[in-house]
């Protein structure tokens, strides 16, 4: 089966059946198969929506497009409410879907996995937001997306201006305190480059410029980074950093370390490693981490294809409360479409 055929499957699987046409569309609810609390997850459903707009491109059908509007608004009414669905988080309104933040999606409500707001699940809907935005040429994406920067980033934040400054990695529903104060290896990075993509996007250089300043004190006082072996934090590193290598020597010599880090584990034997000690979804990162590098190196490219293959093979092993983001990341594994910079055409020149 040719790559979109694969990825046209893993999305139907998640938001199929698909409407027909672009006037039925405008009509279709996204099931409640995202792997969340009431049917929505936010990971899942960024890359959905991230997915959806590669889908218009390659197919040259916009009613994708439509499909991924539709998948926005019933995220920001779901995720962007109380768990009861009875009110909106505080600080959002029906005019500010998102002035609340959004919520992870966690199937419970409390203990030491549940719901909450995660830093980096946030940055990736923004993203979303501004791809949306980009693709149908309408500023509102871009603009809910930077409402939500707004509300959710000093929420994340300790000492923020302080010479002990750093963020948490998840803070409770209602963003009234943090949840566990651990920082999160790359939030800084893609708090910095996405907030950068709106502030592009938005045309005003003085949008975000604060909060834009904050998470470049945190990298300064972070000092070189140190890029995880692990294969999901891997392949979000290359992208996160795929976007300003060339422009900024620490994001050029980022995406250099992360693909020494690939290098080391190919040559290690990674591949052959049993995949009951092995997560699909996670390996799918690397895969669409490399896929957004210009020109991936041999080694590179048989790293990507023999993760891919393998999961093609186990993929009926992957468990079932996994089975939602393992297919949207496997669709972006195989095309990564709309995360890659360049996909869109012109990108708006970062201020």
């Amino acid at each position: 089966m040719a790559a979109l055929a694969k990825f046209q499957e893993a999305t139907e699987a998640v938001y199929g059946p698909l409407a027909s046409n672009e006037e039925a569309a405008k009509a279709w609810t996204p099931p409640q198969k995202s792997g969340g609390h009431r049917g929505r997850y936010l990971w899942t459903d960024a890359f959905g929506v991230i997915n959806f707009i590669t889908l218009s491109k390659e197919k040259n059908d916009p009613k994708y497009l439509v499909h991924a509007d539709r998948l926005s608004k019933t995220v920001h009414d779901i995720l962007g409410r109380t768990r009861n669905g009875s009110a909106r988080l505080p600080g959002a309104s029906d005019e500010n879907p998102v002035g609340g933040g959004l919520r992870i999606g966690k199937e419970d409500e409390g203990g030491s996995d549940g719901d909450g707001q995660y830093h980096h699940y946030l940055t990736l809907w923004m993203f979303a937001l501004n791809r949306l935005s980009l693709a149908t040429k309408d500023p509102t994406y871009n603009k809910q997306a930077i409402a939500l920067a707004k509300a959710i980033h000093p929420n994340f934040f300790l000492d923020q201006r302080g010479p002990s400054s750093r963020m948490v990695w998840k803070i409770a529903i209602d963003m009234s305190t943090p949840l566990v104060y651990s920082q999160g290896n790359l939030d800084p990075l893609d708090g910095y480059m996405v907030f950068r993509k709106l502030q592009a996007a938005s045309g005003d250089p003085a949008i975000l410029k604060e909060e834009i300043s904050d998470y470049k004190h945190i990298i300064d006082l972070k000092g070189k980074h140190s890029v995880s072996t692990d294969t999901l934090d891997l392949g979000m590193t290359l992208w996160t950093a795929h976007w300003l290598a060339g422009r900024e020597s620490y994001f050029s010599d980022l995406t250099q370390q992360a693909i020494k880090q690939a290098h080391k584990l190919y040559d290690r034997g990674y591949l052959d490693l049993p995949t009951n000690r092995r997560l699909a979804f996670r390996e799918y990162g690397t895969c669409l981490g490399i896929g957004c590098l210009r020109e991936p190196d041999e080694k590179l490219q048989a790293f990507r294809t023999g993760l891919t293959n393998t999961w093609e093979e186990y993929r009926s092993s992957t468990p079932g409360d996994l089975r939602a983001i393992s297919e949207v990341m496997r669709a972006a594994a195989l095309i990564p479409g709309a995360f890659q910079a360049g996909y869109s055409g012109h990108e708006p020149e970062m201020l």
